[in-house]
């Protein structure tokens, strides 16, 4: 297996060289990674230290400066000591300065804004933690999304993950002996997932859930039968409600709540001009 230093060097907080790191690393098989953090570098000082550190464990550099003179320093030390660097956001930089005819602002960490969306942002997180479970459904008019499915189909982990890009979202697990609350049939301002996923994939998931509790694994929870009439119910509900259904079997969170973003859009889409 071969070993790769990579160097994340940042004048802010370095999120988005993670993002675009995990990204790349993850094309390649047999590769240990070992990745190296270097932040809210914004002086010549700062790098001279920096730079002595790289040294020591070199590798590719990944980086993001705006900060001009900083910037050449980091190159010209890295052509003398044969070190192999990459501008993260140069080409998605350059290509917006042609199309809207104005230079970028050079401002480390704009980012990161305490903008209007910052803080919807945050309330979106607040409010979906809030109502995690089929808590207070009296609150479900407000959200922009509800996710309905049994229990154990990612509906917490796509919440979570949808809040972090700014949509209020509850989740609602639907029991086959307890009905929902009513408000899941009279919300109109969300929109309604359903959340499906195959019969083993869900037995397979929740059986690791009990062994991780110390539970019993032979209960109705995981039994064969009783899992598919509880998804086939499920899947009536959606059917005889018209909400769009997304199965999780082979998605990651990732994806499915890029298909959920995309039902928002096509829902707005619809909606009069």
């Amino acid at each position: 297996m071969m070993r790769l230093h990579l160097h994340l060097l940042s004048d802010s907080t370095g999120e988005t060289l993670e993002v675009i790191a995990k990204a790349g690393v993850a094309q390649f098989d047999g590769v240990e990674v070992i990745k190296h953090f270097w932040p809210m570098v914004r002086s010549e000082g700062h790098l001279d230290r920096v730079l002595a550190e790289i040294i020591q464990r070199p590798g590719l550099i990944i980086y993001t400066l705006v900060n001009s003179e900083v910037r050449r320093t980091l190159e010209a030390r890295c052509r003398l000591a044969g070190l192999p660097l990459v501008a993260a956001l140069d080409p998605v930089t350059e290509a917006l300065q042609r199309l809207l005819g104005q230079e970028a602002k050079a401002k480390p960490g704009r980012q990161h804004a305490l903008d209007a969306a910052y803080f919807a942002r945050v309330d979106a997180i607040q409010f979906t933690i809030a109502h995690d479970d089929g808590i207070a459904p009296e609150d479900w008019e407000e959200a922009d999304i509800v996710l309905a499915g049994v229990s154990r189909s990612s509906k917490t982990p796509t919440s979570i993950y949808l809040a972090n890009r700014g949509y209020k979202v509850a989740n609602i697990p639907l029991v086959l002996e307890t009905p929902p609350p009513r408000q899941l049939f009279e919300v109109t301002r969300p929109l309604i997932v359903g959340l499906t996923t195959s019969p083993d994939r869900l037995i397979q998931i929740r059986r690791n859930r009990l062994l991780s509790l110390n539970q019993v694994t032979e209960t109705p929870y995981v039994d064969q039968e009783a899992v598919a009439r509880e998804l086939a119910a499920a899947r009536r509900m959606f059917a005889d409600r018209g909400w769009p259904v997304i199965d999780v079997t082979r998605r990651s969170i990732e994806e499915t709540a890029a298909a959920i973003i995309n039902l928002i859009g096509e829902r707005e889409g619809a909606g009069p001009a």
